[in-house]
């Protein structure tokens, strides 16, 4: 049984190692590709100035949550107890609605990630379908991300298609 089980281990390695010689495998540097695209530059900067501007409007309403608590605490002597009450309400409400334009603008589902989505995947999916073609005609089997890969310790330069999958999108 033991010696079944060897042989079967054995031919199923012997297998794995014929199939792995016969794959051809390219390596792309995707942030490489992206600095040289144009498109994702300009992208890139769209989302950056409607992070600043959002972000602007964020610490505005931070700045007057904060002088509003300020005043409170400096005149909260002289305010009838529902004068208090209406005043820290007041200042809950504007601190909530900073947490709501937080969310809104750069939350999980917020504005800054259906931009980008809306932005950056058609320029992410041209550069799939480019690599997919170039793969196609070249015969890879494999094609990596090698600014992805923190393993990768030595690739040859033959290997790397990036300059092509450039010239494919029509950018250099």
């Amino acid at each position: 049984m033991k010696r079944t089980i060897i042989l079967f281990v054995t031919a199923l390695l012997a297998f794995g190692t014929a199939f792995a010689k016969d794959q051809s495998i390219a390596y792309i540097d995707m942030n490489y590709i992206l600095k040289n695209l144009p498109q994702y530059e300009q992208a890139n900067e769209q989302l950056t100035m409607l992070s600043k501007r959002w972000q602007k409007e964020i610490d505005a309403a931070q700045q007057e949550a904060r002088v509003m608590a300020t005043n409170y605490q400096t005149e909260q002597i002289f305010l009838s107890e529902a004068m208090r009450t209406q005043r820290e309400q007041e200042i809950v409400k504007k601190e909530q609605e900073v947490l709501e334009l937080k969310r809104k603008y750069f939350g999980q589902d917020g504005e800054l990630y259906k931009k980008r989505e809306a932005l950056i995947k058609p320029i992410q999916d041209e550069i799939y379908n480019a690599i997919q073609d170039l793969a196609n005609e070249k015969r890879i089997d494999i094609v990596k991300d090698r600014s992805a890969d923190p393993s990768l310790i030595y690739m040859s330069s033959k290997l790397d298609i990036s300059d092509q999958v450039l010239r494919k999108l029509g950018a250099k």
